[in-house]
């Protein structure tokens, strides 16, 4: 059972039952509170809730404790399928779906400061005001049940996309509920952490005490009539400059390479400069409330399908603040992570007998290390190095030094494995679509891409790259073929593997609710934290590793590869790893 939902400019809205097929299976009606008629009618009949955003309507729904299984977000499902027709960056609010439908013009979607207001996502953020969302307009119940009809049908001629609909709109209920819920964080010790590293907390805008006392000394090893300000990239150019040591750059690799005494305090320098900007008190006081953190995650935020944020920084927590994320007394943090998951996902795809049975079980790249033991020409490198070197240059497009010789070797070994990700490099080459094993589709290039690349070849159609075609066209062209072709030889990996996540998250969503209070609080690509009380870490572990093996089931069938998740049971993320 669905029912579609219209969220009304106050408290209210609308609801209409809907057949499987998206037609309508009962009349609409008006309903006066619109958080306690869904709380009643989840509990009755737990339906699919078919609604134009997630984002915008679950936490409001969420402050006001309801959760719900299962919803199809028509923004979400309308952005895959304009992205697999081609059509990337086309609006997919229901109003431009709903216009696209009947031939009229396409409104463009609001920008994101009104399609989630400030007040809005504080709200979100923080839950200390339930009132955010009245600000935006009315949904048409309409137009609703229009274009979710439209999209079952076109999600229905697709191979695997009812699932990919299914795992993207489950992940924006996770998403909703993840920053809802909130990663337990100790401002505490994060602010214990930042005062042992910068000293103690400085006013003004002034640095903090630690990094003034790097300023001054980079100072000093530039000389007394050298004036640099380490923030200045310009300033530390011109001071090497003035030493005899002209630099390209101030990237820390670049400085490694340099004999100075200043290197090693500018490194230092850099390093805490980076943790105070990102990561210091400023972020505690606007991202920490209550002892959680509270991202606001942003779901098929990078084309490949995975995730990103609207602030916060959440998918870049650094190691060094790992300690800041403490569980509750009597609770636990069960982290977990997939082990070597796109080169699994690889193995999974292709089909190669050989390289699936490697991934069977284990580490893969030591599973995969005797096809390497005979190669003597990567000096000292193990066999195991070998194999994962061999093995990301074929995913990420590598092709220099060691990496031409170790892929010849993995070409040989594993010709299926190989041919596929060569495969779509090719596409790529040709500007052509390729797509995850569910159908995520990777965006087409762009017309500046087209008309350099058709520019340089007479025949208009850019066939195969070889040295002797490479040499015939400009470096530029050249440069975009490899480029677009590292891009696909990558996404059919990548986008599988965010496919996975989702699908594991969905999974592993529905375990924990039965268990009851467990909850998902952290997710990063192929990694999820769940806090839980510490009586049932166990059961939480069992639970993600069911929901592996189910996500496997789902995308994969009968293949032998495994997807081990490495779990760790801890009251700090800081001893996860």
């Amino acid at each position: 059972m669905r029912i579609a939902v219209a969220a009304g400019a106050g408290d209210g809205g609308e609801l209409r039952p809907l057949d499987e097929d998206g037609s309508p299976a009962g009349p609409a009606y008006a309903v006066a509170d619109l958080a306690v008629e869904i709380a009643a009618r989840e509990r009755a009949d737990a339906p699919r809730w078919v609604w134009a955003s997630s984002a915008r309507l679950y936490p409001r729904l969420l402050r006001a404790g309801v959760r719900v299984a299962r919803c199809h977000d028509l923004e979400l499902v309308e952005n895959l399928l304009l992205g697999h027709a081609g059509r990337y960056g086309e609006p997919r609010s229901v109003r431009a779906a709903w216009a696209r439908l009947h031939g009229l013009p396409v409104p463009p979607d609001p920008p994101p400061s009104q399609e989630v207001p400030a007040h809005v996502a504080q709200a979100s953020l923080f839950g200390d005001d339930d009132g955010g969302e009245r600000a935006a307009p009315s949904d048409d119940l309409g137009q609703v049940v229009e274009v979710h009809a439209a999209q079952q049908r076109a999600v229905a001629g697709l191979d695997g996309f009812a699932l990919l609909a299914a795992a993207e709109s489950a992940g924006s209920l996770v998403a909703a509920e993840l920053g809802h819920d909130g990663l337990p964080w100790s401002a505490a010790e994060h602010d214990a952490l930042l005062t042992e590293l910068l000293g103690p907390r400085p006013s003004g805008g002034l640095r903090p005490r630690r990094l003034q006392e790097l300023a001054d000394r980079i100072g000093a090893a530039f000389g007394p009539r050298t004036h640099v300000n380490p923030d200045s990239p310009a300033q530390i150019l011109k001071a090497f400059a003035a030493a005899g040591l002209p630099i390209p750059s101030t990237r820390a690799h670049v400085l490694k390479r340099v004999d100075h005494p200043a290197v090693p305090l500018l490194l230092e320098y850099k390093e805490l400069a980076r943790l105070h900007a990102a990561h210091g008190w400023a972020w505690l006081d606007t991202w920490v409330r209550g002892g959680r953190f509270r991202p606001e995650y942003v779901v098929g935020g990078v084309v490949s399908g995975r995730w990103a944020t609207n602030g916060g920084g959440a998918l870049q927590i650094p190691r060094v603040l790992r300690r800041a994320v403490v569980a509750d007394p009597g609770w636990c943090l069960v982290v977990a992570d997939a082990a070597q998951l796109e080169p699994r996902v690889l193995a999974a795809l292709a089909g190669d007998r050989a390289f699936a049975d490697a991934a069977a079980h284990g580490d893969l790249y030591e599973a995969l290390s005797d096809a390497f033991r005979s190669d003597e020409a990567t000096g000292g490198l193990s066999a195991r190095a070998k194999a994962k070197l061999a093995l990301l240059s074929a995913m990420y497009g590598g092709g220099t030094g060691e990496a031409v010789q170790l892929l010849g070797v993995l070409k040989s070994r594993f010709p299926d494995a190989f041919e596929y990700v060569e495969a779509a490099a090719r596409a790529g080459e040709r500007g052509r679509l390729v797509r995850s094993l569910l159908g995520r589709t990777c965006p087409p290039p762009s017309a500046g891409w087209r008309e350099l690349t058709l520019a340089a070849d007479d025949e208009g159609d850019p066939p195969d790259p070889s040295a002797a075609e490479g040499a015939r066209r400009p470096a530029t062209a050249a440069q975009a073929l490899r480029s677009r072709g590292r891009f696909t030889r990558n996404f059919v990996v990548q986008a599988t593997a965010a496919d996975w996540a989702l699908a594991l998250l969905g999974s592993l969503r529905r375990r924990l609710t039965a268990l009851g209070p467990p909850r998902l609080v952290f997710f990063q690509h192929d990694e999820v934290i769940v806090h839980a009380p510490a009586e049932l870490a166990d059961a939480v572990t069992e639970a993600v590793r069911a929901s592996a093996e189910e996500a496997r089931r789902l995308l994969f069938g009968a293949t032998p590869v495994a997807f081990p998740m490495e779990i760790a049971v801890v009251d700090r993320y800081a001893d996860a790893k």
